[in-house]
């Protein structure tokens, strides 16, 4: 497919896949992808909020479906790759960034977040976090990933190869207080995709991931609003500001494309220097 003027042809012709694609990093990834050339599968648990980027994708010219998923469950993830075939006949690329903070999160806008952060929950810390808790954030964040990778891949072995993006975190290297399932469940990504690299490159698939640093987005809460938490996070951060979601889409689209031809199994850290501070 030859590029138009609208695009920057980077993603021209291919089909890409984001899940959590409703909001934060995921919607930006869809957008990002689209001005560049990409039609887009938007799969998200809020189908309402999935069919407004699907919206705002049409608006750039680019085609785009939603389609419901919750990424734990193997049986929607598989159903959710057949949907992306059935709606454009392959899957080249797929940004798996559906994700939750701790085991209440639920997605909203950003200025809709009271009561709705890590810091508010009653298992907050190690010792009294139930194991309830502890195992929605590693279904979600982790099982999760695993599921989506292996239904997104068995298309692309099918096609021919693609890329896949997992989105990590600096939690998966740098522990937070009071975080120890989401970091650990990032940190589980992270290998997960070392592991997918090495065992799918024999189909063409090429698998990556990208660990954000502090990013304004829907899962950072009501913390947004404090502002010495912000200012802490600033002065911890090289750069001296928080990211936005879309320098973690610029990251993921660079793996996505054809100028990553060569890269699998690595990890972009689009953190403002928290990682290069030792931090």
């Amino acid at each position: 497919m030859a590029s138009d003027d609208s695009t920057g042809g980077r993603m021209d012709g291919k089909v890409a896949l984001i899940t959590g694609g409703a909001s934060g990093i995921g919607r930006a990834c869809g957008l990002r992808f689209a001005a560049e050339g990409a039609s887009i599968v938007v799969a998200d648990l809020n189908p309402d909020r999935a069919a407004n980027v699907v919206d705002e994708i049409n608006e750039l010219g680019r085609p785009a479906v939603a389609v419901a998923v919750d990424t734990s469950s193997q049986e929607q993830n598989d159903a959710m790759a057949d949907a992306a075939v059935d709606a454009f006949g392959r899957i080249d690329a797929c940004v798996a960034a559906a994700g939750i903070s701790h085991a209440g999160y639920v997605s909203r806008e950003i200025d809709d977040q009271a009561g709705n952060d890590r810091f508010d929950r009653g298992d907050m810390f190690f010792i009294e976090k139930s194991l309830e808790s502890w195992q929605r954030v590693i279904d979600v964040n982790l099982t999760g990933v695993m599921l989506t990778n292996q239904a997104v891949a068995r298309k692309m072995a099918e096609g021919g190869g693609g890329a896949i993006v997992n989105i990590s975190s600096i939690a998966g290297t740098n522990v937070l207080k009071g975080s120890a399932d989401y970091c650990v469940s990032k940190a589980g990504v992270w290998m997960l995709t070392r592991c997918a690299a090495l065992e799918l490159s024999r189909y063409g698939i090429r698998v990556n991931a990208v660990g954000p640093g502090y990013i304004q987005t829907s899962m950072s809460g009501a913390v947004l609003g404090n502002e010495r938490w912000v200012a802490a996070r600033e002065r911890e951060t090289p750069m001296g500001r928080l990211g936005v979601p879309d320098d973690i889409a610029n990251a993921c689209l660079y793996l996505c494309s054809d100028e990553a031809s060569f890269v699998t199994g690595e990890i972009i850290f689009p953190d403002g220097g928290v990682m290069a501070a030792g931090r």
